[in-house]
């Protein structure tokens, strides 16, 4: 069956959404014009609304409505540790550890030559500014274990090294209260990699 324009639109634009198929996109649409419309009015006007106010932190690259994000902002914070993600979900997941006090640099990505995603789409210029100032004594780099993950943290590492300051990368492997039988092969082997001495 062929969906009117504006529906067909509504779906098509639903489908940008990550994990977001054509039929969870129309099911989607269907209930936002069948059941949701007032719900759907607001969610219109939260979108305009953030599309006009938030952008990137001048610093750390950020989503925020100031020029600086409240953790940059944050005289508390510990300027000297510079910690790299992939995406501010990642200094979400972070933050709620509860273990961080340093700063961010937030990649919006991950090195994609295919998709045309270099490093001066990741802000490598403005990491490397951050870096030239001299108050960054450790970087940490916290992209994800994934191979486009592992050649960011590799590039990045080598900008590091290039201001003779420390770089470390997060540890991968067993989970805490994790059970070894029920870990997989990769992960275990990446433990295994990793692993330190006992003190």
């Amino acid at each position: 069956m062929k969906h009117s324009p504006a529906l067909a639109e509504l779906i098509e634009a639903l489908r940008a959404l990550p994990g977001v198929g054509p039929k969870s996109a129309q099911r989607m649409a269907f209930h936002l014009l069948q059941d949701a419309r007032p719900a759907a009015q607001t969610l219109a006007g939260a979108l305009t609304r953030s599309l006009e106010r938030v952008g990137r932190c001048t610093r750390c690259r950020m989503l925020t409505e100031a020029p600086l994000c409240a953790i940059c902002a944050n005289a508390q914070r510990d300027a000297s540790i510079l910690c790299v993600v992939e995406s501010p979900a990642d200094v979400v997941a972070i933050e709620q550890s509860g273990g961080y006090r340093g700063r961010y640099f937030v990649l919006m990505g991950h090195l994609s030559p295919l998709d045309g995603i270099g490093p001066e789409q990741l802000g490598s210029e403005q990491f490397e500014a951050l870096l030239s100032d001299n108050s960054v004594r450790e970087v940490i780099l916290a992209t994800n274990p994934t191979v486009e993950g592992e050649a960011t943290a590799h590039l990045f590492s080598q900008l590091v090294r290039q201001h003779g300051i420390a770089a470390s990368r997060i540890a991968h492997g067993v989970p805490m209260g994790g059970e070894l039988e029920y870990v997989d092969g990769g992960t275990l082997a990446h433990a295994l990699a990793g692993r330190q001495a006992l003190t």
